[in-house]
């Protein structure tokens, strides 16, 4: 039974599976949309959507919980100064997740995440 158990394992350890959510989620700001493994995309959207919110609040205290996940000033400035303002009137719903098939090499069901809102 899984009682308890939220969100996936990746088969990673804990501090793995931290690191690769932050670096999925800087390219995320930085790209806009990026290409990876349906899981790992349904893995990221909630990390995502929780940074978005805080960057709409915009104070600083909000800026330095953001900057615990966001090691990268360039995506952190990104994140604050035009995310943020771009979703101020969206109560949720940043992200989106389009499935794209099955990779080729392995058969692993793949998966595009972009923030909704593009070129707005």
């Amino acid at each position: 039974m899984r009682h308890r158990k939220k969100g996936r394992e990746l088969s990673r350890t804990r501090s793995h599976r931290k690191a690769l959510l932050r670096n999925m989620a800087t390219s995320l700001i930085i790209h806009e949309r990026i290409r990876t493994t349906e899981a790992k995309a349904k893995e990221l959207r909630p990390f995502a959507e929780r940074l978005i919110s805080l960057a709409k609040r915009g104070d600083l205290h909000s800026r330095r919980l953001a900057g615990r996940h966001i090691a990268d000033g360039e995506a952190l400035k990104k994140l604050f100064d035009q995310l943020g303002p771009r979703f101020e009137q969206r109560p949720g719903g940043y992200t989106r997740v389009l499935k794209l098939g099955a990779r080729k090499g392995d058969g692993a069901e793949l998966a595009l995440i972009e923030l909704t809102d593009r070129g707005a």
